[in-house]
């Protein structure tokens, strides 16, 4: 009997997924055209002109935390390992609140439109620069993981190649964006979050409808295999999954991300004033946890519809469970709507908050001053294009990674740290520091990679969950000693 069902119900995808698909995405357009119509400089194409509403900063700051990483690769997490994933969290919300109340009133009072200038007030050029040139490699990087984890999945669900995918995906965010600047994307994204709502939950009340035995019986099956763990409250310094080690590296990655990340930073500023941004972030602490259980649960469920059925086969890499159960199980409709999901999480890209840092950080004071409004917009919309094409190579780059989640962690634990000391040395320090400030950087950076290699390589016991701590102090503490070198020489 669950043979028949399962042939009736697999195969490609129907008009009503296409449907679903054309009209989801037709839609995301139709918002962005009308959000971002009229731009007439820079501070609309990167600011919104300060006029987004708070709640809709709040939904697209969700949309951006939550990208196809969350809806591909935090389900097979929870299919091939547990739920201490959720650890994460805990350090994550204490991040934003720590960020509420100490990052951003410097940057609405230094007025910034890249939180990079916050740098270059407080330092110097040098720093600036240097804090810029991080965060194109950062976010590039992980942009890319996470454009190739979206990627992954539709050219599994379409039955297309990598290559087709990542091109198609690339031309559409360079139109989305490079017409309407952050407006249209702060507005899209607010759209984007309540669908992977919508789609998290069909999603789990789908798998679970069809599982024997009732909630008793799923319950037992997962703990039994130990997907239902949840904190881990080990003291071992090599296990990145333990309770201590998830905080630190969540609390510090949280920082380094929503306090020094222009992608994230960039929808903060789009609001009036200080007090609505504190408000927009700390609002999103309680609309991004119940994306993070519903996918997370999502993945639970999952291993054990598998484990009941060993006539479904699984796919051989857990990175591919939720494609798979897509294409080979879900019903009409269904297949089209978590297909759309996807595709709205990859649209969702970086390269509004890429350009406005390489425009303000870079090619202003740098390569062209003094030029007009519109000649600033105009190469702000080229860099949308020259930041797509990188991006996408980067993605294409990403094929042989098999745990996208986790990749996309440690990136950040390396180079993050860097960013975020010299941030909190400007902000709760008084030291000048500037050249100081980049040797530190690169020193940290280097420092942490070589770790990371180590202990990849076993040669060393060490999580590497641990290095973003362990990068943050040393960029501190290093900028702080270089800095008292140069306040002498002044």
């Amino acid at each position: 009997m669950e043979e028949i069902f399962v042939k009736q119900i697999s195969g490609s995808l129907g008009f009503l997924d296409l449907a679903v698909v054309f009209v989801s995405v037709g839609l995301l357009f139709i918002i962005a055209y009308l959000s971002g119509r009229k731009e007439e400089n820079t501070n609309d194409f990167f600011l919104g002109g300060r006029r987004v509403p708070v709640s809709i900063a709040c939904l697209s700051f969700v949309a951006t935390e939550v990208s196809a990483v969350t809806i591909t690769s935090v389900p097979a997490t929870g299919y091939s390992e547990n739920l201490q994933y959720l650890q994460f969290f805990v350090g994550s919300a204490a991040a934003k609140i720590f960020v509420a109340f100490l990052f951003i009133p410097v940057f609405y009072k230094h007025n910034c439109t890249s939180i990079y200038e916050f740098l270059r007030e407080r330092f110097g050029p040098q720093t600036q620069y240097a804090g810029s040139i991080f965060f194109f490699i950062t976010r590039l990087v992980g942009s890319g993981v996470r454009l190739y984890a979206a990627c992954l999945a539709v050219s599994i669900i379409m039955g297309w190649s990598l290559a087709q995918t990542l091109l198609l995906f690339t031309i559409v965010s360079i139109l989305l964006i490079g017409y309407g600047g952050i407006k249209a994307v702060v507005w899209s994204g607010a759209y984007q979050a309540i669908f992977f709502y919508i789609t998290g939950a069909a999603l789990v009340i789908y798998i679970f409808s069809r599982l024997d035995g009732g909630l008793t019986q799923i319950w037992n099956t997962a703990a039994e295999a130990g997907r239902l763990s949840l904190f881990n409250f080990n003291l071992r310094l090599n296990d990145p999954t333990t309770f201590w080690a998830g905080t630190a590296n969540a609390f510090f990655i949280g920082l380094a991300v929503f306090g020094t990340d222009q992608e994230m930073v960039q929808r903060l500023l789009t609001v009036d004033t200080r007090r609505s941004s504190q408000r927009a972030i700390i609002s999103t602490i309680f609309a991004s946890l119940p994306i993070i259980i519903m996918y997370l649960f999502a993945g639970t469920l999952l291993f054990v519809f598998y484990h009941q059925h060993p006539q479904v086969a699984a796919p051989a890499e857990s990175k591919e469970i939720l494609s798979n159960f897509v294409v080979n199980v879900l019903p009409a409709g269904m297949k089209g709507l978590v297909l759309a999901a996807i595709i709205l999480a990859s649209i969702d890209s970086p390269l509004s908050s890429l350009s406005s840092s390489f425009i303000t950080d870079i090619y202003r004071p740098l390569i062209r001053r003094g030029a007009s409004e519109r000649h600033y917009l105009f190469v702000s919309r080229a860099a949308v294009a020259g930041f797509g094409v990188i991006l996408a190579m980067i993605a294409f780059a990403c094929q042989p990674v098999h745990s996208v989640l986790w990749f996309a962690f440690k990136i950040v634990s390396v180079t993050g740290g860097a960013a975020l000391g010299i941030f909190l040395l400007g902000i709760l320090t008084n030291r000048k520091s500037n050249t100081g400030n980049v040797i530190a950087m690169i020193v940290s950076t280097i420092a942490m990679g070589i770790l990371l290699i180590l202990s990849e390589y076993g040669k060393i016991t060490l999580a590497w969950s641990w290095l973003i701590v362990m990068g943050t102090i040393v960029t501190f503490a290093l900028g702080w000693l270089l800095g008292k070198k140069e306040d002498a020489k002044d």
